[in-house]
Order: C-alpha cells, then sequence, then structure tokens
C-alpha cells in the first residue's frame, strides 16, 4: 500500500504492537496528528506538558518492559521532553520519543521553533536519528524500536521534519518484523569460561555478597537470580534499581544498600570477600568513597554492557552478556557440577562452614535494627504512612515516587517482593516524575492499585497532569508526604550548612485538598497519626477515583541510615533516638 510519511508513522505504530503513545501537538507534527486520528489500536494520551508525556512512556515502559513511546513537536516541545530522556537514558530504560522538526529546506536557518533536536539530545540518548527522506522512515522507526529494546536500554530520538509526513507525497509501505544492523550486534552470550572461572571463586568464598541492580529487572532475570541466590544460599543486597528483583520479605535479603541502605547491607558489602556484582554499574550512592569500597573482595561483575565494566570499580571476573542468560548458565554448571563430569570440584564442607560463621556476623548487624524511628510522637511519621500503605495495599501495588526524603522511605519502607512494581527515577533523581509515571503505569495495568508517592515540592513540577488523569479516569491514588520543606534538601543543609535553611521551606503551599477537587478528583489531608490507616483504607477503596491525600508529616524528620559524601560503606550514621525506641 502507499502511504505518506504521517501515515507510514501511524501505521508503523500499530504494526509493531504500540498500545499507547504520550504526545502533545504542535505544528511541526500535525500532519501526523491527522493520520493518528484514523489509526484503530493505537490509543493517544493528551498530555499537559511534554516532559509528562515522556515520563509516562517511561513509567510504561517500566513496568511492562516494552518500550515507551512519546510524540512531541519541534522547539519547545523537544526541549521540553529532554529531562525526560535523560531521565531514561540514566536508567537504561526502553523509550522512543518521535519529534518533529521543521522542513528539511529550512533546517539551520533559524526557522520557527527550530532547534537542533539531534545536537541537543546526543549527550542523553543511546542513539538518535534524523529522518531527511520519506524513503527511510519506516527502516529508521523499526531501527529505533531494536535500539531502544536490546542490549542496554535506552531512549531513541527519531527527528521528523515535516516535510517528510507531507499528506500530498505517498509512497509504498512494507512492515519490516526484523531488522539487522551491521554495526549494532549487543552480546547477550556470557563467556563460558568467565562464567566457570566466576562459580569457581563463588563456591571457594567465605564471605560472599550478590550486589544487584536495575539490569536484572530490565532482563527479566528475577526468576533465575532467585534460584541461583537460594540454591548457593549467600546474602543478597540491591540498589534502590533493583528492588523487587529479589524479594524483600526473604530472610537472605539484607536490604538497600547505598547512600540510605540498612546497616547490615553496608556492612556487609565491606567485609565481603567475593562480591558478585549482577546488573549493577557501581554508581557512586552505592560505593561511597571508592578507595574503601569492598577493600578485601574479588569482583565478579555481570552486565550486559561492556562499557559499564570497570568503569569506576576494578573488577577481577568481567562476564559481558545478558543477566539471565547468564544466571540461567550459571545454575546449569552448578546442576552439572555435582555430577562425576563435573568441570570443577570444591570441598562443600568446609564452605558450608565458612557461610554459616558469615551468617552470624551478618545477624550480629542486623541486631542494629537500622530502620526503627521514634513512633511516640504527636505528628505523623512519614515512614509509618508508607508502613501502613503497604499494610493496606498488601505489598502489591505499583509504587511510583518523585525525588527526595519521600522516595527513600518508600524504598527502605514498603518492601518490594516483585520486580517492576518500584517505579523510580534513579540515576537522574528527576522531580515531577511521580504522577506522570503513574500514569504511564495506570493505563499499562488498568485493573491494578498504582500509587504515587511524593512531596509537596516534587507533586508541584507537574501538578497540571491531574488534568490527564480526569480525562482518562486514571484511579490513582497520591500519597503526598507534606513536611513544607524540599525535605533531602533540608536534611543536608541540617547535617552539613550547620542549619542554614536556604530557600528549603515552603512558604506559600496550595490547598491540595481543594486543587485536587478542582481538576474533579477526590482530596483528603490528614495530619493525626491515629487517621492514617483509615484514610489509606478509605481512599484505596475509591477503586474509580483518583484519590490526594495530603499527609502533613513530621517536619524535621530525617532518613536514615546516611552515608556522608566521602566516608565509606561502613561509616554509617544511624538515627539518634533509634536506641530509644
Amino acid at each position: 500500500m502507499e502511504l505518506s510519511g504521517a501515515e507510514i508513522i501511524a501505521q508503523f505504530l500499530e504494526d509493531e504492537g504500540v498500545e499507547y503513545l504520550f504526545g502533545y501537538p504542535g505544528g511541526a507534527v500535525l500532519h501526523i496528528y491527522d493520520a493518528l486520528l484514523r489509526a484503530d489500536t493505537v490509543k493517544h494520551i493528551l498530555v499537559r506538558h511534554e516532559q509528562a508525556a515522556t515520563h509516562a512512556a517511561d513509567g510504561y515502559a517500566r513496568s511492562t518492559g516494552k518500550p515507551g513511546v512519546a510524540l512531541v513537536t519541534s522547539g519547545p516541545g523537544m526541549t521540553n521532553a529532554v529531562t525526560g530522556i535523560a531521565t531514561a537514558y540514566l536508567d537504561s530504560i526502553p523509550l522512543v520519543v518521535l519529534t518533529g522538526q521543521v522542513p528539511t529546506g529550512v533546517i539551520g536557518s533559524d526557522a520557527f521553533q527550530e532547534v537542533d533536536s539531534v545536537g541537543i539530545s546526543r549527550p542523553c540518548v543511546k542513539h538518535n536519528f534524523l529522518v531527511k527522506d520519506v524513503k527511510d522512515l519506516a527502516e529508521t522507526l523499526k531501527k529505533a524500536f531494536y535500539v531502544a529494546s536490546t542490549g542496554r536500554p535506552g531512549p531513541v530520538v527519531v527527528d521528523i521534519p515535516k516535510d517528510v509526513t507531507d499528506p500530498n507525497i505517498k509512497i509504498p509501505y512494507t512492515y519490516l518484523p526484523t531488522i539487522e544492523m551491521r554495526s549494532y550486534n549487543p552480546v547477550t552470550k556470557g563467556h563460558p569460561f568467565q562464567i566457570k572461572k566466576a562459580l569457581e571463586l563463588m563456591l571457594r568464598a567465605k564471605r560472599p555478597v550478590f550486589y544487584t541492580g536495575g539490569g536484572v529487572v530490565l532482563s527479566n532475570a528475577s526468576s533465575s537470580l532467585r534460584s541461583l541466590v537460594k540454591k548457593l544460599g549467600f546474602p543478597i543486597t540491591s540498589t534502590l534499581m533493583g528492588l523487587g528483583a529479589y524479594p524483600s520479605s526473604d530472610e537472605q535479603f539484607l536490604g538497600m544498600l547505598g547512600m540510605h541502605g540498612t546497616y547490615e547491607a553496608n556492612m556487609a558489602m565491606h567485609d565481603t570477600d567475593v562480591l558478585i556484582a549482577v546488573g549493577a554499574r557501581f554508581d557512586d550512592r552505592v560505593t561511597g568513597h571508592l578507595e574503601q569500597f569492598c577493600p578485601n573482595a574479588k569482583i565478579i561483575h555481570i552486565d550486559i554492557d561492556p562499557s559499564s565494566i570497570s568503569k569506576t570499580v576494578q573488577v577481577d571476573v568481567p562476564i559481558v552478556g545478558d543477566v539471565d542468560d547468564v544466571l540461567t548458565t550459571m545454575l546449569e554448571m552448578l546442576k552439572e557440577s555435582d555430577g562425576e563430569k563435573a568441570s570443577f570440584k570444591v570441598d562443600q564442607s568446609s564452605c558450608d562452614q565458612d557461610l554459616k560463621d558469615w551468617w552470624k556476623k551478618i545477624k550480629q548487624w542486623r541486631k542494629k535494627n537500622c530502620l526503627r524511628y521514634n513512633k511516640k510522637t504527636k505528628s505523623i511519621k512519614p515512614q509509618y504512612v508508607i508502613e501502613k500503605l503497604h499494610e493496606v495495599t498488601k505489598g502489591d501495588a505499583f509504587i511510583t515516587s518523585d525525588v527526595g526524603q519521600h522516595q527513600m522511605f518508600a524504598a527502605q519502607y514498603y518492601g518490594f517482593d516483585e520486580p517492576r512494581r518500584w517505579i523510580n527515577s534513579g540515576g537522574l533523581g528527576t522531580m515531577g516524575f511521580g504522577l506522570p509515571a503513574a500514569m504511564g503505569t495506570q493505563l499499562a495495568h488498568l485493573d491494578k492499585t498504582v500509587a504515587c508517592v511524593t512531596g509537596e515540592g516534587s507533586i508541584q513540577m507537574n501538578i497540571q497532569e491531574l488534568a490527564t488523569c480526569m480525562q482518562y479516569q486514571l484511579p490513582i491514588k497520591i500519597i503526598n508526604l507534606n513536611n513544607r520543606y524540599l525535605g533531602m534538601v533540608r536534611q543536608w543543609q541540617e547535617f552539613f550548612y550547620e542549619g542554614r535553611y536556604a530557600m528549603s521551606y515552603m512558604d506559600s503551599i496550595p490547598d491540595f485538598v481543594k486543587l485536587a477537587e478542582s481538576y474533579g478528583h477526590v482530596g483528603m489531608q490528614i495530619d493525626q497519626t491515629s487517621d492514617v490507616e483509615d484514610a489509606l483504607k478509605e481512599a484505596f477503596a475509591m477503586k474509580d477515583k483518583l484519590v490526594f491525600i495530603d499527609f502533613l508529616t513530621n517536619r524535621e524528620e530525617n532518613v536514615y541510615p546516611m552515608i556522608a559524601a566521602g566516608k565509606g560503606q561502613h561509616e554509617m550514621e544511624l538515627a539518634p533516638d533509634s536506641e530509644l525506641v
């Protein structure tokens, strides 16, 4: 069939199985919008800001594993989307962002609403394309989806000049089910010799620890990870992005590690002699002071991205490959090692005793109970709200968050047992992410419970999306931990700036109940601890309504444990009143 460029885009999205397209129209993309009006299966979601379009597509991608897709116009449409593109890039989320561009004949002339989309996005995309000929459009779109979703995932921008979508120029269109790119062939199979070498090191370890990250979630490796950890009996910890890949309720899970990780997780990391890093990138929030990071450990690193290996921390056994494939191979090799033709043998009795001694030490660290907090206060503790949120939702909700103290409280106290349930901006730390990400997540899981944990600072960055939620009847529950401060900024100012709270307080906060109601939603304000549980139950009982719950929380509550900048993992600061609880 012969189609125009705009019609090719609409038809391709249908053929590719795209369910939702998050976007905002403008002059450079009007031909595309006209064609989308006649599309049968692609549902367009009209956001109120282009940043929200990319965050919503991001939330959809994180919660499903499928590429999220956004469409924005040229100029400010594209620049507004950059924050969402960078957010996806830092967390390796598969996005395809279609950006409108001025006609090819005026590119470079400072035409109305022209920006160099390729140049602007280059530092924060996995790849980008400028389509100058309609004949290249279908193949380029296929390449974009392929690049975004394979290897280490990431966002891909396709910049499309308006004349490429001219409805009067039609060419033959054929959908390509698969595509090959000579210059792009990600390695998925780990080298057998390296895997064997890693296993030998693991099985001789006296104090082993699994350190897992978002790569486990991205590669859908949760099942193989759980099997391997259970078979070996090793302790396991997780980064912020890896939460849920291994159940937090399991006794072998030490909790999250890093700047606001648990005492036992960070101490185990510091004392380990064999660290098995799986789909993690040794982020600075995890390692602390690099010279003190895992000082006595041999390090195994499994990652699909070769550029991530030994980038910040030198490793001893690198394994490049898909995490699920490598872990599955490890399980197979372990099974074979029990037979007569095993390629390696280990003195299991000696290893078992070492592991028992290691667990005794970890149990001593656990006695610190580092997440205790003082409940004997009149004001609402944010930790308490998250604990009750977990109880009311039975730990089965999709939780999105913004960035700040509330994000850390959600990570510490919700307790994620399944992957793709924790949707947050880890690498870029983007305020304003939570609500639009919840929209994309809710659309992907219409029959599931979705809650957005946020703060009064973050929620106002994309609060206009309450209108989008009303238009598409999205029954998201907003848990606003309102301490009338930019909480994490205030905490750092207390610790490191002698309590000089420069511009971290809020002098003018809207009435969130009235604001939610003005958009057509339900609003509540809760200021008593005794009302927290009932309010949550009431809100989640409203299955077909968005409910905004404004919890007035303790103003000066801090996130503990905390590792200050320049400190090692073993140099944590615990809550001053934790021993009194």
